[in-house]
């Protein structure tokens, strides 16, 4: 049964390893790989000096943190408001309309997006002209996308994000919420005494998962939300959409590719790292 996971990461995972060589060549189609002339960092020193790597980097990490920490936080306040419920068809049809958004296209939310943020168009724009307001060019104003993004991000993921915790708050022993009620706890109390804590070892581990990928974008929201508009790449560009247009305008394999093995190295170092912190302080919630 393992076989297939096995052959999976064999295929997409290790066996393009040897291509990272290209980070620290002058690659080019005739030489190949490693036949291509060698040059050291000389892809990374200019990464690094053209400020270019420290805004994917800084971009790519904000979002994320924003991603992982609002959307724990919603998550566990969207399970623990559908536990509260105690109507069985209204919590069915709450719970069917908030994980909808998790199975819409990242491109038909970029649709929906351009019909509300559109200048000429937009709903956002037209609501504006009928209060008599004038109407802003969003699509030009870098500031307002990280908000933006984020929301959308939520949206979409916030929902079916909330199934875990749900399920580890059904999996709390009844006898505590009997006791609680006998001893007259309020419903806050029992959120606060019982709930939450009993919830803490699911955050951390999930917490733990999320690190692993805080170094990657969701490419699919943001190049559809974004696409190539340069006037937004100072709040927006991410390094998944960095590398995507060096790899496809600019034929630019070394660049991208010392960019994507960067993003893995910090990514593995962050992880081991927060793992070890965590170790430190409860060796029952760590990873390994």
């Amino acid at each position: 049964m393992c076989l297939p996971a096995i052959i999976f990461f064999i295929v997409f995972s290790y066996g393009p390893l040897p291509g990272s060589w290209i980070a620290f060549t002058n690659y080019n189609f005739r030489d190949g790989i490693f036949g291509s002339e060698f040059v050291g960092f000389k892809n990374f020193e200019f990464l690094v000096k053209s400020g270019q790597l420290w805004l994917l980097t800084r971009n790519t990490l904000l979002y994320n943190i924003a991603f992982i920490v609002i959307g724990n936080v919603l998550q566990i306040a969207l399970a623990i408001m559908l536990n509260e419920v105690r109507q069985k068809y209204f919590k069915k049809i709450s719970q069917a309309v908030m994980f909808l958004p998790y199975f819409i296209s990242v491109v038909l939310i970029g649709v929906i997006a351009f019909n509300l943020l559109n200048y000429d168009t937009g709903a956002i724009n037209a609501l504006l002209a009928k209060t008599g307001a004038d109407p802003v060019k969003i699509y030009s104003a870098a500031g307002l996308w990280p908000i933006i993004i984020v929301l959308f991000h939520l949206w979409q993921s916030t929902g079916y994000g909330s199934i875990v915790y749900f399920a580890a708050i059904m999996g709390i022993d009844n006898t505590m919420f009997e006791a609680s009620a006998i001893d007259g706890a309020s419903a806050w109390q029992r959120i606060r005494f019982i709930i939450l804590p009993s919830l803490k070892p699911t955050f951390i581990i999930l917490l733990l998962f999320s690190l692993g990928g805080i170094m990657r974008g969701n490419f699919g929201l943001f190049w559809n939300l974004i696409g190539n508009n340069s006037a937004l790449f100072s709040s927006t560009d991410i390094i998944e959409t960095s590398v995507y247009r060096m790899i496809m305008s600019q034929n630019n394999f070394t660049a991208s590719t010392a960019v994507g093995l960067y993003q893995s190295l910090f990514g593995f170092a962050l992880v081991l790292l927060c793992n070890w912190i965590v170790r430190r302080i409860n060796p029952d919630y760590a990873l390994f």
